[in-house]
């Protein structure tokens, strides 16, 4: 059998062992290893076969990996893809779609574009915004960033830096890096009209555009953002909103108006592998005006003018740092056309609802008190008489006995303990048991 045949035997096995992942309630945590302890020599010359390595691969290297979409998975900000995103996935994937111009992929992109037009219309932004997706947060950041220096650099201004502040995701800083621009930091953890009125005022050379987070990685808090966009409309800069975490929350009613401001943004990014059940990896990149994007992003070489034949038609490479890209937001569609917005914005209901009942859980032992209080979904607390080896030993004791994933962070310079709910699939009495850990 030649290597590009298809083995019945093989997909029968796939299907089994993915439909037993799928059945899986819950599923294994699974446990990092070390790197000796996985096995070695698993390339060479003549092959292992279909059967030995589907068993390296089910029976040794995935459970030496974490679930991700776990109930007890509370690090970070966790998945929790519904099974029908992640049999799409598979499908599209077996389909060898490449994703990147509507030429080749217009049912595809088309699909994507639903998906996204539905996010831009949470945010308020007007008919004709749309954009593409990505790999990652990091990838819609940064590409957002060069559209907005390079429609600074068309209108003759000086694009040299990008006002943050102190919680903005260490992506922002990092793409900073890579572009090699400069940061202008905003003083204060949420960032406030007022305050970056004030910083600009004091030195504002330089800046093109501003990045507000909507929902900060370390407590969730949203930004000023009604304010933001008030001070970057008078200066003529650019908005971003990086939102990788918190939009997800745009479709609960519960909490829209803490974005107040997102739709006078000139764009934004939301990770539907996070709040908004895909999986990974994919973020929802969005502008105001596309237009900005593509003169940003086109690519031109003589192999890729076809696809400019017509101009009207829409090629998700012109919008990102990409032109390669399998087409991710089909997944997340495929759910939300399943399931219905709706039932979206119950299941994200559901764990804001978690949240405060954490909150409240708590205020009620006495060993234990909010650092803040929950804006989303992210509960920060201390554990008084606690330094960071306890911290350490209680999220290795919960991980080492496949109950919880937990890791602790640190605020104003002292560590505390961190849980971050996205998946609807997580229970009070999982919380529990994880704050029983501590007494």
């Amino acid at each position: 059998m030649s290597m590009h045949d298809h083995d019945p035997a093989l997909a029968a096995a796939v299907f089994d062992a993915a439909l037993a992942r799928l059945a899986a309630d819950p599923p294994e945590l699974g446990l990092a290893r070390e790197p000796g302890a996985l096995p070695a020599g698993t390339i060479t010359a003549t092959g292992l076969g279909a059967e030995r390595a589907l068993g390296l691969l089910r029976d040794a290297l995935l459970p030496a990996s974490t679930a991700i979409d776990h109930p007890g998975y509370l690090a970070f900000i966790p998945g929790a893809s519904t099974p029908a995103a992640s049999l799409v996935d598979l499908l599209v994937s077996v389909h060898a779609l490449y994703g990147g111009s509507w030429l080749e992929a217009a049912g595809a992109v088309h699909a994507e574009n639903e998906a996204l037009a539905w996010l831009a219309g949470l945010a308020g932004f007007p008919e004709g915004a749309g954009g593409c997706f990505v790999q990652g947060g990091t990838n819609g950041n940064l590409s957002a960033l060069h559209a907005a220096r390079e429609r600074a650099r068309h209108g003759g201004g000086r694009a040299a830096r990008v006002a943050v502040s102190e919680e903005v995701h260490s992506s922002v800083r990092s793409m900073l890096r890579v572009m090699d621009a400069g940061a202008l930091d905003v003083p204060g953890g949420r960032l406030t009209g007022g305050a970056l009125e004030a910083a600009l005022e004091a030195d504002g050379d330089g800046v093109f555009a501003v990045v507000a987070t909507a929902g900060t990685t370390n407590l969730g808090l949203v930004d000023d953002l009604a304010g933001v966009a008030d001070v970057c409309g008078e200066r003529g800069l650019w908005l971003h909103v990086d939102g990788a975490y918190g939009l997800g929350a745009l479709c609960a009613p519960s909490v829209r108006e803490r974005f107040a401001g997102i739709e006078r943004a000139d764009s934004f990014i939301v990770d539907p592998h996070k709040w908004l059940f895909a999986p990974f990896d994919s973020c929802a990149l969005i502008y105001r005006d596309p237009a900005y994007g593509r003169a940003a992003h086109r690519q031109h070489a003589s192999y890729l003018e076809s696809l400019y034949v017509d101009d009207a038609t829409f090629n998700p490479s012109d919008y990102g740092v990409h032109l390669t890209r399998r087409p991710r937001g089909v997944p997340f569609w495929f759910s939300l056309a399943v399931h219905g917005t709706d039932a979206y914005a119950e299941a994200v209901e559901s764990t804001l609802a978690l949240a405060r009942a954490v909150a409240d859980e708590v205020r009620a032992r006495p060993e234990l008190e909010l650092v803040a209080e929950p804006e989303l979904s992210v509960v920060v607390f201390r554990r008084h008489g606690w330094r960071l080896p306890d911290y350490g030993a209680w999220a290795d004791g919960l991980r080492l006995g496949g109950r919880a994933f937990v890791l602790p962070t640190s605020h104003a310079g002292e560590p505390v303990a961190r849980l971050a709910f996205v998946n609807p699939r997580t229970t009070l009495d999982h919380v529990r048991a994880v704050l029983d850990a501590m007494s």
